[in-house]
């Protein structure tokens, strides 16, 4: 869900919430979201053996109170960070795509197009190594990403993260520390919950984005 859910809809408002807004708006609205939206009217899907996905429990309405408090940190990072907005939807997506959470990455990649992500970018996440679309810093964003989401049982190699350091300050690389884990927290909840992905994008306004 920021998965960073960075962008959130209160369904009875216009204007998004952001990267930068403020935590007790983004609070506020998401009140308004569990409390007014219902997962029993929104439409299944079929999986890849024509059988109905279905999903195990909606974790937003189960226990609202810590997924507010998981979202209120997931939210606080970017507006405390000088990482760009455009490496956090790469982690996101990155991560995403590792984890096979199908929710996480329809709605980070939904996401990265409302904020204007190029399309060939995203289809080049999964191969960033040989892609030519990268800066130095997306690529060292990409790659601690992918040491800290995949086992961590050898640890993380020093020259890793004397790669990753060239390229962000030491805050900034906890800051990008802290992304990867909020990322993961959200995949591993709706992987383990089989979240249907698109179900809620009128809840997070994700449907502005012209994607289904």
């Amino acid at each position: 869900m920021s998965c960073r859910v960075a962008t959130v809809f209160d369904p009875r408002e216009e204007a998004p919430i952001s990267y930068g807004t403020s935590q007790n708006a983004v609070l506020l609205r998401l009140s308004n979201v569990v409390e007014h939206f219902d997962s029993t009217t929104q439409p299944g899907i079929q999986n890849m053996s024509n059988q109905e996905h279905i999903e195990r429990s909606d974790y937003m309405q189960t226990s609202p109170a810590l997924f507010k408090k998981f979202l209120d940190f997931t939210m606080a990072i970017a507006p405390e960070s000088s990482i760009e907005p455009e490496i956090l939807h790469l982690v996101d997506i990155r991560a995403s795509q590792m984890n096979g959470c199908a929710f996480c990455l329809d709605m980070h990649v939904k996401q990265a197009t409302m904020h204007n992500e190029r399309p060939l970018r995203m289809y080049h996440i999964a191969v960033w190594r040989e892609s030519p679309l990268f800066s130095l810093r997306e690529r060292a964003a990409l790659a601690w990403t992918e040491v800290l989401t995949s086992s961590l049982q050898g640890g993380v190699p020093d020259a890793v993260y004397e790669h990753v350091r060239e390229q962000f300050s030491e805050k900034e690389l906890v800051d990008l520390t802290y992304q990867v884990m909020a990322i993961n927290g959200w995949n591993r909840v709706n992987v383990a919950f089989q979240s249907i992905p698109g179900t809620k994008d009128k809840a997070f306004g994700l449907n502005k984005a012209g994607l289904s």
